[in-house]
């Protein structure tokens, strides 16, 4: 029987109990569970900051996480370039990025090849951003 290559995607900085909801979630639903870590490089690309956590140390974090199986470089947000490169069958995805123009172009190519896209709930009242902006008001 062919096993279930799973795939999700993030920042993970300042991990939270909502990254690892996830992650728990993802694997559940698969095998074998690949997670894409952004790079500071690509963060700083396309949220305009850095992260708190260097991408070696939240690459580390991961690797220690019992749902997680592969840690690789998210370098660039082309998830169906990651597909070519990985192979998997499912992606997992916060329900957040439900409905994202980045995310109906994902589903669309896709379900062209087979390639399942699930969405989990989003952990409510908990979040890097929220995280960061109750530390800049103890500042």
């Amino acid at each position: 029987m062919k096993r279930r290559v799973g795939y999700t995607t993030g920042v993970f900085d300042m991990f939270h109990v909502g990254h690892l909801n996830i992650l728990k979630r993802a694997k559940e639903n698969c095998d074998y569970l690949i997670v894409g870590v952004s790079t500071d490089e690509l963060v700083e690309k396309y949220k305009n900051k850095t992260p708190i956590v260097s991408y070696e140390e939240r690459r580390e974090i991961l690797e220690a996480i019992k749902y997680v199986d592969e840690v690789v470089p998210q370098e660039s947000r082309d998830k169906y370039s990651a597909y070519k490169q990985y192979g998997f069958d499912v992606m997992f995805v916060g329900d957040d990025w439900r409905g994202n123009g980045l995310f109906l172009e994902v589903e669309k190519r896709f379900k062209e090849v087979g390639v399942e896209v699930v969405y989990f709930p989003y952990t409510k009242g908990t979040s890097s951003t929220v995280l960061r902006e109750k530390l800049e008001k103890i500042k």
